[in-house]
């Protein structure tokens, strides 16, 4: 008989529940989870969890109590089939790597665990995966014996177990930091452009600069959602907040290549006060964003800040309209194409404003649901 150690990965996805990570095995392609045979110098829970790493490219909480046993029969590639003795140990993933040894020989899927549980072939795999869809508490409890340094007492709550043992995952404000001093740069430089401080091309080229930055910001929080287990936020707030900043910038390289396109080379004074309350507003969310770190004891001040974005977003609406009044009666006519161009310049620059109005919007959701 051949005895092998088995980790059971699993986590709990905030929108999905509980669910139990599957694996191809190299040889028949079939529906496993990460096994192997012993490790010199390393106790069977270890094993499991080395195994895991290399073949799932995943780390995390393993329990030194095993959950259960199965057998099935291993093929050979010389000699007769063997009985294999495996023992199964529980890993809560806190971490999926992009990249780990057997990547290219193996799929990976995600599934609720009856989904699981119907995907191997093993009889006695199939009981353990079904448990804990059946009674997730249970193997939750079972396992919380020395995982990683952190004691969880038998009986406790499935909540509190994984708050216990769970990373937090605190890179995500970092980036909505980083991203909020990118939407303050782009604001600078455009109301820097509508006040002639610098050239056209080089306010542009700085708008365009910080656009890309912002994009780039924008997929590492997307990223960082799906590989995340444990997330401060509803992973939709999180995305929407991204993506709400992310829409500024991109106006305001839109009002940049619509200046660029049609050549413009002066601007109303309406404009210029519009994209300075844009450069506020902006100022206010690099404000908002750290205190999102603790949305609780902030909620109040949180709320001022996003009725002032707000409360700048109606002022820009008014000098949308006096501003495109005003032009009108100026060149309507003797020069109809300089209102339509200017009027084609206010739409893009109240889009700067209404976009940074989404921002606000997604920063009080948060606080509703959190705080």
């Amino acid at each position: 008989m051949i005895v092998q150690f088995a980790a059971l990965p699993w986590r709990v996805d905030p929108d999905k529940g509980v669910q139990v990570l599957v694996i191809t095995s190299r040889d028949t392609g079939r529906w496993v989870i990460p096994k192997g045979n012993p490790m010199p110098r390393l106790k069977g829970h270890e094993t499991a969890a080395r195994e895991a790493h290399e073949e799932a490219g995943i780390d995390g909480h393993v329990s030194a109590v095993p959950i259960g046993h199965y057998e099935y029969e291993k093929r050979r590639r010389s000699g007769p089939d063997a009985t294999a003795f495996v023992t199964v140990y529980p890993m809560l993933v806190t971490r999926q790597h992009h990249a780990w040894p057997e990547r290219h020989q193996r799929t990976l899927r995600w599934l609720e665990p009856r989904k699981a549980a119907m995907a191997v072939d093993e009889p006695g795999l199939r009981e353990l995966i079904l448990a804990l869809g059946e009674n997730p508490q249970k193997f939750a409890d079972g396992a919380a014996v020395d995982m990683g340094g952190h004691r969880v007492a038998r009986g406790s709550g499935m909540v509190n177990f994984i708050r216990a043992i769970m990373p937090k995952e605190d890179r995500f404000f970092d980036m909505f930091q980083r991203h909020a001093e990118i939407l303050v740069e782009g604001a600078d430089a455009m109301a820097a452009m509508f006040a002639g401080e610098q050239g056209i091309p080089e306010s542009c080229r700085r708008i365009e600069e910080h656009e890309n930055a912002a994009d780039d910001v924008t997929r590492d929080v997307l990223v960082a959602v799906r590989r995340s287990f444990i997330t401060p936020f509803d992973r939709s707030a999180i995305t929407a907040l991204a993506s709400s900043m992310d829409d500024a910038l991109d106006e305001m390289w839109q009002t940049a290549k619509a200046i660029t396109l049609y050549e413009v080379t002066s601007f109303e004074p309406e404009m210029l006060e519009m994209s300075r309350h844009a450069a506020e507003a902006a100022r206010l969310v690099r404000e908002a964003v750290p205190l999102l770190r603790k949305v609780g004891r902030n909620a109040a001040r949180l709320h001022e800040i996003t009725e002032k974005i707000v409360h700048l977003e109606g002022k820009a609406d008014g000098l949308h309209e006096k501003g495109l009044k005003a032009l009108y009666q100026a060149h309507v006519t003797d020069r109809p194409m300089a209102f339509f161009v200017g009027r084609e310049i206010y739409s893009h620059v109240e889009r700067v404003l209404d976009r940074l109005e989404d921002v606000a919007d997604e920063i009080q959701g948060i606080v509703i649901d959190h705080a």
